[in-house]
């Protein structure tokens, strides 16, 4: 019994020795409050060993500045106890103690994405029970950069854009946007002369680039077509746009960082003649087009005819396919959406043997993304191009109704001894014509405020879906038998311009989709245009006086251009008559150009009230912004006026909705430039700020060097009522420009609202600053546009007690 009790005495002291070494082994520190002005680093204890049982570590981490926000990047080599997040597992917070919103909770052995905080500060808890440990988790804390640091907007005739360090490596998590805006009757060209950012190792297809890389965009980014996406060390190759804005949108992750890159952009004037000729070689005989423009379905076995020598009179070999077959096929990006007219083909004399090899008949395809293509007909049939009878002679094809396209694509129907090909392709931009500049469909110049339809299928869309090219899918009206003549498609250019054509193209009904009942567009259409949007014209035919009747389109993707004599517009209707079997699908251009005489760089006057009734008033979206304020009309007629008279406005106004899809995003309104020496001025505008989503309002004042500072600002739930808000907009020795800011904290219900802006040098500076009355007088005259009947009208309305529709409220 003795020795008994004494083995058990032993386990139990071997037993205790354990636990307290277990303890002390726990001992080291687990939480705390971090400061965010210097990156840090948190872990488990014991990372990457086993964590200790029993824990619950809390860090508190906080940015200096109310503004900053912090993410959280988390080491990929993460273990935490699965089973749910029941028993281990990490919780993040957004705020300063675990009451806040719940970001996420994690577990098993794979590491969250990157977290950011919507605040200065954030959460993280740890708990672990008594059994099964992991290696736990490290990860990197900093402040997020927004990119607003390093994104700037270039409109000099010239400059250099380097990622932000340059020559030294660029920073971590980076979202850079590098706007070139070009004035009017200009083309600008992007060189680069420097390039190395972290390669992907393993790409999964053309332009994939998974960690750090540079877009280019031939617009806004996310708005204008994709040029390309770039990484590794491979220098991009030189860029041109027409469209007037060229974008660089540069992304960066937290792990590798390399030198970055420099490039130099130039803009030129572009010299346009009734009598020019669109008959311009692109560059594969001269390298213009660069190696990685061009590609094909296969090159033959031995690399000594790959697409790189399908170049016209290249002197060694050509391209040739690895089997002579007519699903064979070279093809070329020309990077941007540009008029093809003609191409000339000639064959190859091997090196090796000698021996004559090349393409007798020839099919074209053309399409605007690289996916949706189209056969080239002429007429009703697909066009056969008829080639070469020898291996060196240069034949030039015209194509007899030039085609607008992006990629191009040849492929070979027959041929002598076998398939060889080099060639060249021939056409021009669409603005080398006359006045035909894109004026911002594409580009995403003209925000989505000023696109606007008779109706819209899809009840969440926006209006960008009609943008040309940009947009994946299209506008489609309600009605999916509608009447013709009935739908409409409208486009503000913002202020008058001469008009002198239009570019029209079908659509896709569903993202991505290729079925045929989702192909659809508009075969005939006629247009109507207006100064006021009120009071229409059409355009006419000129032999029989009746509206003129367009051709429109055969194909969902492929775009056609119609031009007519010049008109001086602001607005454009495009009414479909005629569509295709899947009903009316459109994405649309508007070509045109500045008035005569007028000078493009006069901004509209600030001193008068914008209450956008009418336009814009030079007012445009920041296009930096994720998110724009939307042109919202209220409704007409009698109502409209009963509806003034308890709302206390009529007629247009900016507005912002809360949802998910721009929580935390900013959307920017910028005023036309305010010249130098001019004030100080008095700012004075109307706003509603409604709703549980604590919404904000900034005013702030932007420099010619992007600097900003806060003029004005109120967030949360101010009511329903329209309120007057006032700020002085101090004289300053350089141009500047206001901005409107409105963002949400939530995605739950509310609003922000804008009218009436006005930059008044007439109020006296002591009254702008004056406490703005809390439910102020309304801006308009709610009698001046009443007529005498329209009274009599109203007055036996409310008499009668007529229900007033509520949508006339909102």
């Amino acid at each position: 019994m003795d020795l008994f009790l004494w083995l058990f005495g032993c386990l139990l002291a071997s037993l205790w020795s354990s636990t307290v070494k277990g303890e002390e082994g726990a001992s080291e520190p687990c939480g705390g409050y971090l400061d965010a002005t210097n990156a840090g680093y948190i872990t488990t204890p014991g990372y990457p060993l086993e964590y200790p049982p029993h824990q619950n570590c809390r860090w508190v981490i906080t940015a200096p500045e109310a503004s900053q926000r912090i993410v959280l990047n988390f080491n990929p080599h993460f273990e935490i106890e699965k089973l749910d997040c029941r028993y281990d597992y990490v919780e993040i917070h957004d705020g300063n103690s675990d009451s806040a919103d719940l970001l996420g909770k994690h577990c098993s052995n794979i590491a969250p994405a990157p977290i950011i905080s919507s605040g200065p500060s954030i959460h993280i808890k740890f708990v672990s029970d008594y059994a099964h440990q992991g290696a736990g988790f490290s990860l990197r804390y900093e402040i997020y950069k927004t990119g607003s640091d390093c994104s700037r907007n270039f409109t000099s005739p010239s400059g250099l854009i380097e990622s932000p360090g340059f020559p030294d490596k660029y920073p971590h998590n980076l979202e850079c946007s590098f706007i070139i805006v070009v004035p009017p009757s200009m083309d600008v060209t992007l060189a680069f002369l420097t390039f190395d950012l972290e390669n992907d190792p393993l790409p999964g297809g053309d332009g994939d680039c998974k960690y750090d890389w540079l877009e280019v965009w031939d617009g806004l980014p996310g708005v204008g077509p994709l040029i390309g996406r770039y990484c590794g060390t491979r220098v991009p190759p030189e860029i041109h746009s027409s469209t007037g804005i060229l974008s660089l949108s540069f992304h960066t992750d937290m792990a590798v960082a390399k030198d970055g890159f420099s490039a130099r952009y130039n803009m030129t004037h572009k010299e346009v003649s009734e009598t020019f000729h669109c008959s311009n070689p692109f560059g594969m005989e001269t390298g213009k087009i660069t190696d990685d423009q061009i590609s094909a379905s296969s090159s033959f076995y031995d690399e000594r005819w790959l697409p790189r020598q399908a170049r016209l009179n290249f002197n060694d070999n050509g391209w040739t396919p690895n089997e002579d077959s007519n699903r064979e096929y070279i093809q070329v990006d020309l990077h941007t959406l540009k008029v093809v007219t003609g191409i000339a083909t000639q064959g190859a004399i091997s090196k090796e043997t000698q021996k004559a090899y090349y393409v007798t008949t020839f099919k074209l395809e053309v399409s605007t993304n690289g996916e949706d293509w189209m056969v080239y007909r002429h007429g009703k049939n697909h066009k056969v191009f008829h080639a070469n009878t020898d291996a060196t002679e240069v034949v030039l094809n015209r194509i007899p109704q030039p085609v607008l396209a992006r990629f191009v694509r040849i492929r070979p129907q027959t041929w002598k001894n076998g398939i060889a090909l080099r060639f060249e392709l021939y056409g021009c931009q669409i603005t080398d014509a006359p006045c035909s500049e894109l004026q911002g469909m594409l580009s995403g110049l003209l925000p989505d405020s000023q696109i606007s339809a008779s109706s819209m299928r899809d009840i969440h869309g926006n209006m960008g879906a009609a943008r040309l090219v940009a947009s994946r899918s299209g506008w489609f009206p309600n009605p999916t038998q509608p009447v013709a003549g009935e739908e409409w498609l409208q486009v503000d250019l913002g202020v008058p311009k001469m008009v002198r054509g239009i570019i029209t193209q079908g659509a896709r009904g569903l993202e991505g989709s290729s079925s045929a009942e989702n192909r659809a567009f508009v075969r005939k259409y006629k247009l109507a245009h207006s100064l006021n949007g009120k009071d229409w014209t059409s355009i006419t035919d000129s032999k029989t006086s009746f509206a003129k009747i367009f051709e429109g389109n055969s194909h969902y993707d492929t775009p056609e251009v119609r031009r007519f004599e010049e008109l001086v517009a602001q607005y454009i209707r495009v009414f479909p008559e005629r569509w295709s079997p899947a009903g009316i699908g459109m994405r649309v251009e508007i070509l045109g150009c500045e008035l005569p005489g007028e000078n493009t760089a006069t901004t509209p006057s600030l001193t008068a009230v914008c209450d956008f009734e009418q336009s814009l008033c030079g007012w445009s979206a920041d296009p930096l912004s994720g998110v724009s304020w939307s042109l919202h009309t209220r409704c007409a007629g009698i109502m409209q006026h009963v509806a003034l008279l308890f709302a206390g406005f009529s007629g247009n106004y900016l507005h912002l909705d809360a949802g998910a899809h721009i929580q935390r995003k900013r959307a920017r309104l910028l005023s036309p430039e305010v010249a130098p020496e001019q004030g100080p001025l008095c700012l004075v505008f109307y706003y509603q700020l409604q709703g549980e989503a604590q919404g904000s309002l900034r005013v702030l004042l932007r420099d010619s060097e992007q600097e900003e500072t806060l003029l004005w600002a109120l967030k949360g739930d101010q009511g329903s009522h329209w309120r007057e808000g006032r700020t002085i907009l101090p004289q300053s020795p350089k141009e500047y420009q206001v901005v409107f800011e409105g963002f949400f904290d939530h995605p739950t219900r509310g609003h922000i609202r804008i009218d009436n802006i006005h930059m008044s040098s007439d109020i006296q500076l002591e009254e702008c600053t004056r406490k703005p009355l809390f439910h102020p007088t309304p801006p308009y005259d709610v009698w001046k546009n009443f007529t005498f009947p329209q009274m009599l009208s109203l007055f036996f309305q409310l008499l009668l007690g007529l229900k007033i529709p509520s949508w006339c409220f909102q």
